[in-house]
């Protein structure tokens, strides 16, 4: 479990679609006890039975190697019967692990999205989708259950047939002389004696194929190669210095091109503003820096080294980040805005949230700084979220600050509340902004126009909107809407 959760966290943030985090779910929560359970249930059949076989066989061959011979023809073929019957649990069972992702998966999104689904009245939508792959769920593991509960049985008639087979023989040899009936009573007893961890083996294969099924699927989450990680030797970034550059910088989703060519400077201190058109690379851009993701071509340095020879901890020790999306957990208002800081004291904290102007509203919950926020962060509006996720940057006092449209969603007064937190929270530091309201970046050092991932125009407002371009364009739309 520990293994596959630091493999989850290391991967980039776009690694994850929603049937890859059903099925790492699902992975999580039942293969690895899928393992136990069969380790449990084998150990002792694979390391006691097997050597309580070869000795009563042995038995068996001083007694009578001609009987021996014939029951060693008929047992491993009554276990191939009995194999074939579990074969498919295997299979089964990796269908059946996908099929429980898929579920897990629409469980989440629908709880994610109930608002969304309640507006649209799409109630009736999801449950079919849900029942769907439900009942194909059901099906596999009817089938699977009955495998598995048939194995116990079989082996037990395969075991009567295979002691006829003996006695039938075995009478014939008495009646024949080949053997004393003292030897083939004893005989009998001693094969008994095999049969008991014989059918115990038998029956341990459907849990051997469910806990193979599930220890390759735990293997391939385990083996899945570290896409962004450390240098060697990495370099500590204990203080930012002079500025990030960005030289020649491409990158690519596989075989989607974001952005091309790009080449720009941050000096220490400055506020650098992104605008332009949806999916134009602003996002993308931003996430460069802190190596959410890492460029195709080209390099981006801070103070003139490489960002990949910096260890990543460092790095991000640095950098505050503000999403539009306010990533909150289901914890105290406290937590969350020490999120990061454990050792934060309250009075860091509260400085923190009286920045953020979330102070007050924080004080007018049941139980302050305790109160829980239900889960990401559902029991608070959207700019108390916000606000929130500003303080938790705040309380870090980050060198470097990247804002992803973090006022975009919110409605007049609750941005003017955060757009005065981020204005305390920007106060000399280096800031890169990402922004669709023209209004709240107009007093930027430099404004960056992107279009399908290139610089299409770049310089402050004023020159912007003399120049007649992009921008002008887009500020224009912006006036008429407000």
């Amino acid at each position: 479990r520990a293994d596959i959760f630091e493999k989850i966290t290391k991967q980039p943030i776009g690694f994850f679609t929603n049937e890859r985090k059903g099925d790492l779910i699902s992975r999580v929560t039942n293969d690895v006890q899928e393992v136990e359970n069969s380790v449990v249930n084998t150990l002792t059949v694979v390391f006691r039975d097997p050597a309580t076989i070869i000795i009563y066989f042995g038995v068996l061959f001083v007694l009578s190697w001609k009987l021996t011979l014939i029951t060693l023809v008929i047992l491993p073929a009554s276990g191939a019967i009995i194999a074939s019957i579990t074969k498919r649990l295997k299979k089964q069972s990796n269908e059946g692990q996908q099929s429980l992702g898929n579920i897990l998966s629409i469980m989440d999104e629908t709880i994610s999205g109930l608002r969304v689904m309640l507006a649209f009245n799409a109630r009736n939508y999801v449950s079919a989708k849900f029942n769907k792959e439900n009942d194909r769920y059901a099906k596999i593991l009817k089938s699977m259950t009955n495998r598995r509960e048939l194995a116990s049985p079989l082996s037990e008639v395969m075991g009567v047939s295979v002691v006829a087979v003996v006695l039938w023989v075995g009478g014939n040899m008495v009646f024949n002389g080949d053997m004393k009936a003292s030897e083939f009573m004893f005989y009998i007893v001693s094969f008994y004696q095999i049969l008991v961890p014989a059918k115990a083996i038998s029956s341990s294969f459907s849990s051997i194929q469910r806990g193979l099924a599930s220890a390759v699927r735990i293997f391939e989450v385990i083996d899945i190669e570290v896409a962004i990680k450390d240098s060697e030797k990495p370099t500590q970034l204990t203080n930012f210095e002079k500025e990030i550059s960005f030289s020649n910088v491409s990158f690519s989703y596989g075989h989607e091109d974001v952005l091309k060519n790009i080449n720009l400077t941050i000096p220490k201190g400055k506020m650098i503003a992104l605008v332009g058109p949806s999916g134009g690379g602003k996002s993308t851009l931003a996430d460069l820096i802190p190596r959410f993701y890492d460029v195709t071509e080209g390099a981006i340095k801070i103070d003139g080294i490489n960002l990949k020879d910096y260890s990543m901890e460092s790095l991000r020790s640095i950098m505050g980040i503000v999403t539009q999306e306010s990533i909150l957990f289901n914890d105290t208002i406290f937590s969350n805005i020490a999120f990061g800081k454990p050792n934060a004291t309250e009075e860091e904290v509260i400085y923190a949230a009286k920045i953020a102007n979330a102070h007050d509203f924080i004080m007018q919950t049941e139980e302050g700084y305790q109160t829980n926020i239900g889960d990401r962060g559902t029991k608070l509006s959207g700019g108390q979220r916000q606000r929130i996720s500003i303080a938790r940057a705040v309380l870090k006092n980050p060198q470097i600050l990247i804002l992803d449209e973090a006022t975009s969603a919110l409605d007049s007064e609750s941005e003017r509340l955060v757009q005065e937190a981020l204005t305390n929270l920007m106060k000399n530091r280096t800031s890169i902004v990402i922004a669709h309201r023209l209004s709240t970046i107009q007093h930027a050092d430099e404004i960056i126009v992107l279009r399908k991932g290139e610089i299409e125009e770049r310089g402050t407002h004023n020159s912007l909107i003399e120049k007649g371009g992009l921008y002008k364009k887009l500020h224009g739309h912006a006036l008429a809407l407000s």
